[in-house]
């Protein structure tokens, strides 16, 4: 019996080892998970706009020890596209790999879905529009909208060429006047019916309507068969 106390403590010593590589390999196994993560970007130049709609969020399969996969959370995944690159208007395709997703040490990528991201990118544009007053509904009855005055009367509007083009005003929110005698102002914000678009310089103006009697109908036709009359 006197071998197995020979060079007890070595062999304890390589018992020890074997157990916990055998340890590290089988407690902790390769799992794969899925993270829905928030795509980010730099480097926008600054006088180009995305014109195109993009994925907000990806889908990443990721792949590591079960120690870190366990407790891998959004917070600790980035995706990041670096958009410094683009220099003329156009498409434009960036692929997700390991350059512009950004996992904890230990943990690899398997694939993204989508795999890649195509924006288009136009010449940013700016231009005054007019504003036009939205009243909401008419003046109470027997009366009628003598003026309206809008300050200021024209906006600036930003965003991408072709969708710049395509706005002729800026509408104001809805004004109800049903129950305005008389002269009252109305602070109201400004809308742009195009989600690209947006307000340059200001967000809302001052609208002035003036709401006055209205004058008897019947007094003009009673007048003009006067005049028939005496013409004959």
């Amino acid at each position: 019996m006197s071998w197995i106390f020979r060079d007890f403590w070595w062999k304890l010593l390589s018992l020890l080892i074997a157990f916990s590589l055998w340890f590290a390999m089988v407690g902790d196994q390769e799992r794969a998970t899925t993270l829905n993560v928030p795509v980010e970007m730099k480097g926008i130049p600054s006088d180009f706009e995305i014109s195109s709609d993009a994925p907000e969020r990806v889908t990443l399969e990721v792949q590591g020890p079960s120690s870190k996969v366990r407790d891998l959370s959004e917070s600790r995944v980035s995706v990041i596209l670096d958009l410094s690159g683009v220099s003329e208007p156009g498409q434009r395709t960036f692929t997700l790999d390991q350059s512009n997703v950004f996992l904890p040490a230990g943990v690899r990528l398997n694939r993204a879905v989508p795999a890649q991201i195509r924006m288009r990118f136009e010449t940013r544009m700016s231009k005054e529009v007019p504003v036009r007053v939205n009243l909401a509904s008419p003046p109470p009855d027997g009366y009628r909208v003598l003026s309206e005055v809008v300050s200021p009367q024209l906006v600036r509007i930003e965003g991408p060429e072709s969708r710049v083009k395509l706005i002729s005003e800026a509408d104001t929110d809805p004004i109800d006047i049903s129950n305005v005698v008389g002269v009252k102002e109305f602070r109201v914000n400004l809308f742009v019916n195009d989600p690209m678009i947006r307000l340059a310089n200001v967000t809302g103006v001052m609208v002035r309507v003036d709401v006055g009697l209205d004058a008897d109908p019947g007094a003009d036709k009673k007048g003009a068969a006067v005049d028939k009359k005496s013409k004959k």
